[in-house]
């Protein structure tokens, strides 16, 4: 199944993405794909629901595109969890998984503009896979059993500030957590639907030019061990979002580095996931 959101911010209202790829809204039935509903059994009502009803009224085509899930209670991110992106970072391949935050108001639709912060001059792109939590995990015995947490996956661009990030002092989250720095969506898949997270290609563009071209295969923690990993450290709640990681071809890597500047188109898109596009504005 296939979670949107769609509406004007702040007035945001659930639906599904049907087979045909229209829209259509169940908000008269469900208030919102948040916490409360995925906790709440929300997922199982859904699907009896649409058993009944299966062609909901269609949203209207001109209906802004909203992030797929409601603001998460976290948004963490793991770092340098792909070993070309760690060697074009000059940094080590991690021993355990790094471990960052973002800010959760990051979280705007796919569509939506990149915001170019204040005095910055090292807005860098990363795409990534998202994993959106389904139900609360603490202390997971096997890594195993951490498919049965995962409720969907998604598109993110994991927008960096690599001055803030890295030149400040300080932790990462910082150069993490600027406004519009995590675009997520169209859709949020539910795992049911994703025959092999781990064959995943993932891909991004600046102005058409492909800048990064990885395939989750190549992940240094799977998808699976990250999740039972960040269960010994911290209670994972239904609706949190948690970032894998990026392949090589950020802009940091580049020789000489390159940014984006106003104007900047950025395209992204994983198999099965959809696609996104940006354009970069000054804050």
């Amino acid at each position: 199944m296939r979670l949107i959101r769609f509406g004007n911010p702040g007035a945001e209202r659930p639906g599904i993405l049907d087979e045909h790829n229209t829209r259509r809204d169940v908000s008269d039935r469900f208030k919102d794909w948040d916490r409360n509903f995925f906790s709440n059994g929300g997922m199982e009502k859904l699907r009896e629901f649409l058993a009944i009803n299966p062609r909901p009224t269609a949203v209207n085509q001109k209906e802004r595109w909203a992030a797929p899930i409601a603001r998460p209670g976290k948004v963490i991110c793991i770092g340098l969890n792909y070993s070309d992106h760690a060697r074009e970072s000059n940094m080590a391949i991690p021993e355990e998984p790094i471990v960052f935050q973002k800010g959760s108001n990051t979280v705007v639709d796919p569509y939506d503009s990149i915001i170019i912060p204040r005095g910055s001059e090292k807005t860098d792109w990363e795409v990534e896979l998202g994993v959106v939590i389904g139900k609360e995990a603490r202390y997971l015995q096997t890594k195993e059993e951490a498919k049965d947490y995962i409720l969907g996956y998604c598109v993110v661009n994991d927008v960096s500030e690599r001055a803030f990030q890295l030149e400040r002092d300080g932790q990462w989250t910082k150069g993490k957590s600027c406004d519009n720095f995590s675009p997520t969506g169209p859709w949020l898949l539910t795992a049911d639907e994703v025959p092999d997270v781990h064959s995943l290609r993932l891909q991004l563009c600046v102005n058409g030019q492909v800048m990064q071209d990885g395939n989750t295969k190549n992940l240094i923690f799977d998808v699976y061990h990250i999740i039972h990993y960040l269960s010994q450290f911290m209670t994972l709640e239904a609706g949190d979002l948690v970032l894998t990681g990026t392949p090589a071809g950020v802009g940091l890597g580049m020789k000489p580095p390159h940014y984006l500047k106003v104007g900047d188109v950025v395209e992204l898109r994983v198999d099965g996931l959809g696609e996104q596009k940006q354009v970069c504005e000054q804050a």
